[in-house]
């Protein structure tokens, strides 16, 4: 959160405009094909013998069951995905995204990777933001092409977009509606990330709003010192 924190207010001070998707996904830890996530540990980060063979054996002979109204199905086999609550289950997740950056990386724009949260921003001129609009298009695609080939999927629903900057260059800054795949993404004044409500014009207030709220409902919630 820092790091992006970090891109955003160095591009305002540079008199630049950042463009910042929120990518949404479809339970993204139950759609690790195992096999590709093996094949990339191996391939891409080297795992072999001992190592690679724990990990496979973590992800083996897993089985699911559902309740509903007091009554349990019967046992599956689990194909897919990473335990979820588990420590090696985002760090898995990460490994088998991690070729993502390469997709991103080729539209010259940033990746933020935090578990199953995407993170793709960009920073121009304002006289730049149309074909940053097109570029962020374009590199959105290239994701859910690479996603659909990793099994995963990108949910344009769940995706929030937003301009970040200086209250007089956000004016200059008219595009409200941005084309995701098959559908289009309205632009936002502000949106959770990692548990930070950002807003457009960088002052917080919605997060500062959201937490004295929760402190006032629960004093005791939050630890205070003693004056």
């Amino acid at each position: 959160m820092l790091r992006v924190w970090t891109d955003i207010m160095m591009a305002a001070d540079q008199r630049q405009v950042t463009l910042l998707a929120l990518l949404g996904m479809s339970a993204a830890f139950d759609c690790v094909d195992h096999d590709l996530l093996l094949q990339r540990l191996h391939t891409v980060f080297g795992l072999s013998n001992a190592p690679l063979e724990w990990i496979r054996s973590f992800l083996s002979d897993r089985t699911y069951q559902l309740a509903y109204g007091g009554d349990l199905s019967n046992n599956y086999l689990l194909q897919y995905g990473v335990p979820q609550g588990s420590v090696l289950g985002p760090l898995l997740y990460v490994l088998y995204t991690a070729e993502m950056c390469q997709v991103v990386e080729r539209h010259s724009m940033r990746l933020h990777l935090y578990a199953d949260d995407s993170q793709i921003s960009t920073s121009v001129a304002v006289s730049d933001v149309t074909s940053d609009v097109h570029c962020l298009t374009a590199c959105i695609t290239d994701v859910n092409n690479w996603m659909s080939a990793s099994r995963l999927r990108l949910n344009p629903s769940k995706t929030k977009i937003m301009w970040l900057g200086v209250g007089h260059l956000l004016q200059q800054t008219d595009i409200s509606d941005i084309p995701v795949l098959f559908s289009t993404v309205r632009v936002v004044q502000s949106a959770r990330d990692l548990g930070v409500i950002l807003d457009s014009q960088l002052s917080l207030s919605a997060h500062i709003t959201t937490l004295s709220f929760w402190l006032l409902s629960d004093p005791t919630s939050y630890p205070v010192p003693n004056t």
